[in-house]
């Protein structure tokens, strides 16, 4: 889960603001976002986890809660806790201790609350004052709820061990935390079975019968898919460069195109050799999604699939602005897409995940600056992706194109009227493969950066490789190595190259259980 307030930041924020008002500033940050409907959804989906195992459930003061894990605030904090803790997956909210005094406070906060909420008084006449607007009361005495400030994961998941214990967290432990917290002692909490060994796994374990085939299988072909696709894509690039339907489209042959204009082929090819890295990156996000996600039943990293594969598959239709049908793209979709529906229409499996323990905190420290990195990365990448699919669906070209070529835009269409189309065909797949692989690429990031997930380090790893040396290697052969126009590509690799290195040794911990494959 990602760990927004991570420690650099948050130490400056203490020394200039102080901790109240730090932890005041971090809840009043959640509250804005979660009150309204779409910043809701996003927190839930980034850092809650809205389905908690039934044995999670149970109740304090008498109230049911559907997860016996809070947060406990001072009245002065009330409305702010009440906003925000319904995404982030706490169960209930206690405002503790309250006077007479803090009773008007503590109604206004109880108003059109989602959550349930509990007070502790301190005196006979602030209880009677709040019963009606509040759902419990609770005393200090009570030993069911324990109180904790100390961050740990897998301390506040022993507590939720025990039948009826309830674990209500102080603000200070989402401010060193961050408010994934919840998300992340709920998932060590939750039970979980072995997953399946990926080197015993066999056709007649599920039947012959595709119906009956895990999810995770069709991901996995998805990105298996993708991967070859992509390797086609840059064999054909290196080898013949025009297919047959390209060679009629345009009635010209490369010879032709090289005669015209002796950098048009290579043009052509660098942007093919770029998009064919980039179904390579696709194909290895779906594949470390598919067996090191979805197989262990995370409910994000379907998500991830999901949302990722709704952005590529509809970049198909972009043919209706460039008016160039590709047979070969449109069929690798036709045959890809009812996979993704497969992998994605069924609800999540059986959790089957093994968290590793808690590792040192410089660790976590460096691990969290290569998270904000990895997710700038993709942000990045997904601003790229979006510019470029305007620039093809519009200009086509970029003034740096025009620079290596020799020409001008007017010129390519007087030599022919359909090579503009044809070029704006390519360019603009590339921006919707680049928006695909991003969404994957930043939420992967956002949302599977747990200690001893090492798929997670190999799956951005191989995408990163397959999406950016491609490219450099391209335009270095070609000699169209403008700085500005490969900066963009430099930043990433640099960006991405430090995120991983940081990261690496948390994610590629040593998990407590024993190995899976």
């Amino acid at each position: 889960m990602p760990d927004w307030t991570y420690h650099p930041l948050r130490g400056a924020a203490a020394a200039v603001l102080g901790r109240p008002r730090s932890q005041r500033t971090a809840l009043r940050l959640l509250a804005s976002i979660g009150s309204r409907p779409v910043g809701a959804r996003l927190i839930a989906r980034g850092f809650g986890h809205r389905h908690p195992p039934e044995r999670l459930g149970g109740e304090i003061a008498g109230v049911p809660v559907t997860v016996r894990l809070g947060i406990t605030v001072p009245p002065s904090l009330a409305r702010e806790a009440v906003r925000a803790m319904p995404p982030l997956g706490a169960g209930v909210v206690e405002v503790a201790p309250v006077s007479a005094a803090d009773v008007e406070t503590v109604r206004k906060a109880a108003a059109g609350r989602t959550i349930p909420l509990i007070v502790r008084a301190i005196d006979p006449e602030a209880e009677a004052a709040l019963k009606p607007y509040v759902d419990g009361f609770t005393s200090g005495d009570d030993p069911h709820v324990v109180h904790v400030s100390d961050p740990s994961v897998t301390a506040a998941a022993a507590v939720l061990e025990e039948p009826g214990a309830v674990v209500l967290a102080r603000p200070r432990v989402l401010v060193e935390a961050g408010p994934g917290w919840f998300a992340r002692v709920t998932e060590a909490a939750t039970p979980t079975v072995p997953a399946p060994r990926l080197r015993d796994l066999k056709l007649r374990d599920v039947g012959r019968d595709p119906r009956r085939w895990p999810a995770w299988w069709w991901a996995l072909l998805v990105g298996l898919g993708m991967t070859g696709a992509g390797l086609g894509a840059a064999a054909i690039t290196l080898g013949p460069v025009l297919l047959w339907y390209d060679r009629d489209y345009l009635g010209m042959t490369v010879h032709q195109l090289h005669a015209a204009n002796h950098h048009l082929v290579h043009f052509l090819q660098h942007d093919r050799i770029t998009m064919a890295g980039t179904m390579a990156s696709i194909g290895a996000l779906y594949t470390g999604l598919a067996v090191g996600g979805i197989r262990r039943g995370w409910p994000w990293a379907r998500e991830v699939y999901l949302l990722s594969g709704a952005i590529g598959f509809p970049t198909l239709f972009y043919f209706l602005a460039t008016g160039f049908v590709e047979p070969l793209h449109t069929a690798t979709a036709l045959v890809l897409f009812p996979m993704f529906v497969a992998a994605v229409r069924r609800t999540p499996h059986t959790p089957r995940w093994h968290l590793a323990p808690e590792g040192p905190e410089p660790e976590r420290r460096r691990a969290l600056t290569g998270q904000l990195l990895l997710i700038v990365t993709g942000a990045g990448l997904f601003a790229g992706g979006a510019v470029i699919s305007v620039v093809g669906l519009t200009g086509v070209f970029v003034p740096t194109d025009l620079t290596f070529l020799g020409t001008s835009a007017e010129a390519l269409e007087t030599l022919n009227s359909r090579l503009v189309p044809f070029v704006a065909h390519d360019r603009a797949g590339l921006g919707g493969a680049l928006m695909s692989a991003a969404v994957a690429i930043m939420l992967l990031s956002a949302w599977g950066w747990r200690r001893g997930e090492a798929w997670v380090f190999w799956t951005l790893t191989s995408a990163a490789a397959a999406g950016f040396l491609p490219a450099v290697v391209v335009h270095t052969a070609i000699h169209y190595t403008d700085f500005i126009h490969l900066a963009p590509v430099y930043f990433g690799i640099a960006i991405t190259g430090t995120g991983l290195l940081l990261a690496r040794p948390y994610l590629c911990a040593k998990a407590s259980a024993g190995p899976e494959n």
